[in-house]
């Protein structure tokens, strides 16, 4: 059925969360994994799965997402896999942006060529997770359901962020609350032991069906929904779908993970360092694409490597780095010590002149740890990135503290014997 299936990728929210990530991009734009983007990570599974007809539907910060999808996936004439940007547009019908996920689906309903498809499925384009979306598609049609969410396990100390439901035996949502608070009971929601134990999942403690953010619609049922006024999927689409139609729930057990927060974005790319990551890019039978560059291998002298993720293209001189993901062309300094860092790299190679001193990469005899270094940053000498007084939020000089890690922003210059 994958023929018939048109795929969307919503990637025009804001991304206030992700902030400073975010002040020169969107969220499915933000580099991640060395050489990445997130938006690789859903168009990569669809590709993988079969889909052929894929929509990126954009809006904020549009400029950088654009230019990689452009460079990364172009039409492929042989198996005529398209990867198409809608950007948010204003026209006779519609003169303002989009309001939220449902109405980004909906004010760019004419480009569809809906009549050609009998499906919808529908993705957000910053989530980390691997899926066989013909596994989705074939339960949402063994079910003959109208519509289907895909949905994960979670512990009930996050069900906070999330939208969580409540199924049948056999699998149909009979409720959805979206980010429950506290004057909401969510005893009803908990997962029961039958679906636990069907679905072997371990906990001693409570467990809750969330939301990944991944629907499956009829073609039918899709256009009838979208007919109202309605903002997003979660807090308004669904619900109302499960009054009027078969809604069910598809149990996902594998590794997911919501890139909504700098330290979820920090913990998940710490987690890709690791001996056995959760999620990994050195799976053949699922690759995940990106932007080829054709860059040179990287330059390594006399430094000491543990637990990093390297990319292309990278000049490391003497220094010590554990636990870090290094990003493209990135450069390290003599005597330099990083640890448990995120380097974005350069999106250009830098050759000064004798004399001249370099304006991006690390300087010699640098600490950093517990850090976020954006594209394009220059650090000189002596310099000191720790937050040695534990901060959990703050606004700095060419720095941010969020979550108690330290960001250096795209672009920004750290001079010689600076302390953050």
């Amino acid at each position: 059925m994958v023929g018939k299936v048109t795929t969307l990728i919503l990637g025009g929210g804001q991304g206030k969360r992700l902030f400073p990530l975010t002040s020169y991009r969107s969220k499915p734009a933000v580099p991640i994994g060395g050489k990445y983007r997130l938006v690789d990570i859903p168009i990569s599974n669809a590709i993988n799965s079969g889909l052929r007809l894929i929509y990126v539907l954009t809006q904020f910060n549009s400029a950088s997402l654009h230019r990689h999808i452009h460079r990364t996936y172009p039409y492929e004439a042989f198996t005529k896999t398209s990867v198409e940007l809608l950007a948010a547009e204003q026209t006779t019908e519609h003169t303002d942006w989009f309001q939220g996920t449902a109405d980004a689906v909906r004010k760019c309903l004419p480009h569809y060529r809906a009549e050609a498809v009998d499906t919808f499925l529908i993705l957000s384009g910053d989530h980390l997770y691997r899926m066989n979306f013909r596994e989705i598609l074939g339960f949402h049609e063994m079910q003959k359901a109208d519509v289907t969410v895909a949905t994960i396990p979670v512990p009930e100390r996050v069900v906070k962020g999330f939208g969580i439901m409540k199924l049948t035996k056999e699998g149909r949502i009979t409720s959805f609350i979206e980010k429950p608070g506290k004057d909401d009971d969510t005893s009803p929601y908990v997962m029961p032991k039958n679906l636990c134990d069907l679905y072997r999942v371990k906990s001693k403690n409570p467990m809750y069906l969330a939301s990944m953010g991944i629907y499956v619609f009829r073609r039918d049922v899709l256009l009838d929904v979208l007919k109202g006024n309605e903002k997003d999927f979660g807090k308004e689409v669904i619900p109302k779908a499960i009054e009027k139609f078969k809604v069910f729930g598809y149990i996902h057990t594998g590794y997911w993970r919501d890139i909504g927060t700098i330290g979820s974005f920090y913990e998940a790319s710490m987690e890709m360092t690791q001996h056995n990551p959760p999620f990994s890019f050195l799976m053949p039978d699922s690759r995940v694409f990106t932007r080829p560059r054709f860059l040179p291998p990287s330059r390594i002298i006399k430094t000491e490597l543990d637990h990093v993720l390297m990319s292309e293209g990278c000049i490391l001189t003497s220094a010590k780095i554990q636990h870090c993901t290094i990003g493209l062309r990135s450069v390290v300094g003599q005597g330099t010590v990083i640890r448990r860092s995120i380097l974005m790299g350069n999106d250009y190679h830098e050759w000064p002149k004798p004399g001249e001193d370099r304006q991006i990469g690390i300087g010699r005899n640098c600490l950093i740890e517990n850090c976020i270094l954006d594209k394009n940053v220059g650090i000189g000498d002596n310099v000191q990135i720790t937050n040695s007084r534990g901060l959990d939020k703050k606004d700095g000089d060419n720095y941010y503290i969020r979550d108690g890690i330290v960001i250096i922003p795209k672009g920004a210059h750290i001079p010689s014997g600076t302390r953050i």
